[in-house]
């Protein structure tokens, strides 16, 4: 998968546990599926209509009533929710806020080895300084995140790695997702 695709998909809070219950055989009824994920209808119908917009589900045809549609995953949403089970695999129910929001995801890719702060944002095209701050910021207060600094640069420059849950994260996404 391309990261670009990638950081499309987590830019809705609720693409990835979707995804990962439609791997492990939740029926693609919106009900069954709402009930798994915990999310609330509106946030939930945004994620939903968002991952069909993108390609990766699609309306089921023939099943379903129009007012309680059926959905599945279309070929590449396969490959989309295989990942999104690993990531879901990897964490705990106290991970879930820090992995909904957008740009997690995307950094601890980015972080499978340590780099410095305009490395990850030169493999995250669309991210801005503020936004790669403030995630790195809260992955660093959740220990997800290790920030040293790097002395003998001149001007000294932080450099990020990705521990503990967040390592593992990163071990998971980054074999799967292509940078440009």
């Amino acid at each position: 998968m391309d990261i670009k695709l990638f950081v499309n998909i987590t830019s809705r809070a609720w693409a990835i546990p979707i995804l990962s219950n439609l791997h492990t055989g939740v029926a693609g009824r919106q009900a069954a599926l709402l009930t798994a994920t915990g999310a609330s209808r509106t946030a939930f119908a945004q994620s939903m209509e968002h991952l069909i917009s993108i390609g990766l589900l699609e309306r089921n045809p023939g099943h379903g009533h129009p007012l309680r549609p059926e959905f599945r995953l279309t070929s590449l949403g396969v490959e989309a929710a295989a990942i999104a089970h690993k990531i879901q695999s990897a964490t705990t129910a106290e991970d879930q806020d820090l992995l909904r929001r957008s740009w997690t995801l995307p950094v601890l890719t980015s972080l499978h080895r340590p780099r410095h702060f305009n490395e990850i944002k030169r493999n995250l095209e669309t991210i801005t300084d503020r936004a790669l701050s403030q995630s790195l910021k809260s992955m660093e207060v959740r220990n997800w995140v290790h920030r040293s600094v790097d002395e003998t640069a001149r001007p000294p420059r932080s450099l990020y790695s990705a521990v503990n849950t967040g390592g593992v994260l990163s071990q998971v996404t980054a074999p799967e997702i292509r940078f440009a």
